[in-house]
């Protein structure tokens, strides 16, 4: 299966760190403050949605094979 790609909505990131508790290998956050994607190999896929899903503002968006991944949707 092709591995996820996951994708921050500047505009929207607030900068939370959210992302950065629940997947720490994947996300960072820049010195402005915004969610940064370092790895997104480095966190399960089930962490990932985690992570997506714990947004506050919905920044995160996770894309396999150019398709967008429905949050609710299993691995």
């Amino acid at each position: 299966m092709e591995p996820l790609d996951v994708r921050i909505d500047w505009d929207r990131c607030m900068g939370s760190g959210n992302c950065v508790f629940w997947a720490p290998g994947t996300f960072d956050l820049s010195d402005d403050g915004h969610a940064v994607v370092l790895d997104p190999t480095a966190t399960d896929e089930e962490r990932l949605r985690i992570a997506a899903q714990g947004c506050p503002v919905g920044a995160i968006s996770l894309w396999r094979a150019g398709v967008e991944v429905s949050l609710g949707e299993e691995a």
